[in-house]
């Protein structure tokens, strides 16, 4: 077991836990791709098990696999204190078993694949008690993590496993995979947040919040968006037998309420400006030139690294936006951008005037798809101005270049293109995904998680990290995610991008520490020079 002690599973109470009857009643499809119409309701028989169909963007991320890559989410999750074993596998019992899909394996065919219900499912083979080795601690741990991220599922079963650290530090801790046609980062954020024993809608709530400031493209209710009359990249989040159910129901709509409405000048316009957008969207991501070459590029080994910093401060990144102007995002991809170049430079490469683009995830839910899983996101291709070593500059070049991509049509297009993709022939999508996978170097994506201590089993979650998987040819993955008061970066990475991460997330706090005391001393200077009023004199009796 490449040193680490023999994995077990936990074999404790069987059956469905008595708090399963006291657990709260969840929203109706949970667990389900949104939507829920025909494949959800006619399931047919296979083999005696039951199925619906994947919609077209799962089929798309579950065809990305491979020879050098799963495509994978993993999180890493630590307790100040610890866990007994045997509490975590009821919580998993009556908390996330009550999603549905956590018990359904995928089938594939010609035309993509389907859910499948699994009649032998044993959550033993899911969760697995281990240990580490050595002392335990964080780089074991990381290990361990890399060690998972680099092994593929068992096909014939549900594509997640959760390895359970007794003894991790004074506490324990635990590393979740689950294969990304199941849900994407932000489904999985909201479905760890269902095990925790808080109200997970206040969290969830504030989550949304933030990521529609941050400029997310979420729709309003009631806008004039031609969207809603032509709603594909919905479709497209669908099963197979939705989106023949929904073409048929708008069909109908149609010709209930007038062909003619669909033709009205107005609408008309917008649906032409829409079209317009995207196939101008696309001609510019299409146009892009290929990442310049960098250690970051390399062949990939298929073995993964794994590992994350001391948490920043978030208050303290808050403080920082104010004082420039900027937003904490802005800071935080000027932080990686800066740890990125430091690091390149330490190996020897020269970063004057290099840009390195990063793949960023746009979450496209609405408020009110929290609870299903599935994908429904798109990609921006950030530039990262990694050659700039002035903090401030680089803080400012970020500002701007996110600031021009909000709005950008980019997120809508690359979901659509890998709805597209899924309902396509397998051998399209390969070289589509390398296309658009040279046009960057790394992943990054930015979730903000709640800012209040959550607690599982009885015990506070000390640590949150997690990464998204790399498609195509890129192979390294950095992950910002803030919880309670803290920033946590973590970086995942294939073992011939960089064969030490720990090298580049130790930058991630000192780098951070300059942009803060650049910003600091640029405040200060301001004040200084702010001319000062002259006090008026006191009239006396002499003078008046």
């Amino acid at each position: 077991m490449s040193g680490y002690l023999r994995d077990r599973t936990y074999s404790g109470q069987r059956g469905v836990a008595p708090a399963l009857a006291k657990m709260p009643v969840r929203p109706a499809g949970i667990g389900q791709a949104s939507g829920g119409g025909m494949a959800s309701r006619n399931r047919a028989a296979m083999g005696g098990e039951q199925h619906e169909r994947m919609s077209a963007v799962d089929t798309a991320w579950l065809r990305m696999d491979g020879p050098a890559s799963t495509m994978m989410i993993v999180s890493v999750m630590t307790t100040a204190t610890p866990v007994p074993p045997g509490d975590l596998r009821r919580v998993l019992e009556t908390r996330l078993l009550c999603f549905p899909r956590f018990r359904k394996r995928v089938e594939t065919d010609p035309l993509g694949a389907s859910w499948i219900e699994d009649s032998s499912f044993d959550l033993d083979a899911h969760f697995v008690v281990t240990g580490l080795p050595g002392k335990g601690g964080r780089q074991e741990l990381q290990a361990l993590a890399a060690k998972l991220a680099s092994q593929r599922f068992d096909p014939a079963r549900p594509l997640w496993q959760l390895h359970f650290v007794e003894r991790y530090g004074t506490g324990s801790a635990w590393v979740l995979r689950l294969h990304h046609c199941y849900a994407d980062g932000i489904a999985m954020i909201r479905v760890l947040l269902s095990l925790t024993e808080q109200d997970a809608g206040p969290a969830l709530a504030g989550a949304h919040a933030a990521e529609s400031h941050a400029g997310t493209r979420g729709r309003r209710k009631g806008a004039a968006d031609p969207l809603q009359l032509l709603d594909w990249v919905s479709q497209l989040t669908q099963p197979a037998g939705d989106i023949v159910e929904n073409v048929l129901a708008e069909g109908a709509r149609l010709l209930e309420t007038g062909v003619h409405k669909l033709f009205h000048p107005q609408t008309a316009a917008a649906v032409a400006l829409q079209a317009r957008g995207m196939a101008g969207e696309f001609a510019r991501v299409v146009a892009l030139p290929d990442d310049p070459a960098s250690p970051l590029r390399a062949p990939l080994s298929g073995e993964k690294r794994v590992a994350w910093s001391e948490p920043l401060d978030l208050q303290e990144v808050k403080t920082v936006s104010r004082a420039l102007g900027c937003t904490v995002n802005d800071v935080l991809m000027a932080t990686v951008a800066g740890a990125l170049g430091a690091y390149l430079r330490a190996e020897g490469f020269d970063t004057t005037d290099v840009v390195l683009r990063a793949s960023v995830p746009v979450n496209l839910r609405e408020a009110e798809e929290a609870t299903t899983l599935g994908n429904k996101f798109g990609l921006m291709f950030v530039a990262l101005p990694v050659g700039v070593v002035n903090p401030l500059q680089r803080a400012y070049t970020m500002h701007d270049t996110l600031r021009d991509l909000k709005g950008s049509q980019q997120p809508p297009l690359t979901l659509t293109v890998l709805g597209l993709l899924g309902v396509m022939p397998n051998v399209v999508q390969g070289p589509a995904i390398e296309l658009f996978s040279r046009k960057g170097s790394l992943v990054a994506s930015n979730v903000p998680g709640p800012q209040a201590p959550l607690y599982l089993c009885g015990q506070r979650i000390a640590e949150m990290h997690f990464w998204v998987p790399q498609s195509g040819s890129i192979g390294v993955g950095v992950s910002i995610l803030s919880y309670a008061g803290k920033v946590f970066f973590g970086l995942i990475a294939d073992r011939a991008c960089i064969a030490e991460p720990a090298q580049l997330v130790e930058r991630l706090g000192p780098e951070f520490e300059q942009l803060l005391l650049a910003a600091t001393v640029g405040v200060l200077g301001l004040q200084q020079r702010k001319p000062r009023r002259r006090k008026r004199a006191t009239p006396t009796a002499g003078n008046t």
